[in-house]
């Protein structure tokens, strides 16, 4: 892997290769690059405990940090990952929250390790840039939505 001007540093706990793991499994264009492991003791940890891993994370270069249980993912940060249609939508989704993860509204679910994750039908998006009244139904639909019901959103915007 070389390294990106700019990498998303993500803090686990002590897990950050599992995560890894999950998302090259999960989604596509993702992988596991480089595993670094700690030269001696630290703070939370000991010698040869794996301290850094580097992975892709659908075309996103991250680098998860082991740095103990001083500091948690909220949502101010997520993942977006766009999706074709309600098989793309289910099949993420259902990895994430079927795998220790946890239900949220508007198409928002959150990973085992506390990474937020918008999953987001194109056609969400789409009518959303559409503005007007189309956008408006789009959008008190999703409103109403934990996981998005892609044919709900596609009937909103018809109207």
């Amino acid at each position: 892997m070389t390294i990106s001007k700019n990498t998303i540093c993500l803090w686990y706990d002590n897990d950050a290769e599992a995560a890894a793991r999950f998302y090259a499994e999960t989604f596509p264009d993702s992988s596991v690059g480089a595993i670094h492991r700690a030269p001696s003791d630290y703070p939370s940890g000991k010698a040869g405990d794996v301290l850094t891993v580097e992975f892709t994370v659908a075309g996103i270069p991250c680098l998860g940090l082991n740095g103990g249980p001083t500091f948690k993912h909220n949502e101010s940060f997520s993942f977006q990952i766009a999706t074709e249609d309600q098989e793309e939508t289910d099949r993420y989704w259902n990895a994430i929250v079927g795998n220790g993860g946890q239900e949220s509204v508007c198409g928002w679910c959150k990973d085992r390790w506390g990474i937020s994750w918008q999953i987001t039908p194109r056609v969400l998006t789409e009518a959303m840039a559409a503005g007007g009244d189309e956008a408006k139904r789009a959008f008190e639909a999703m409103m109403d939505m934990t996981k998005i019901d892609v044919a709900a959103i596609q009937a909103a915007r018809r109207g």
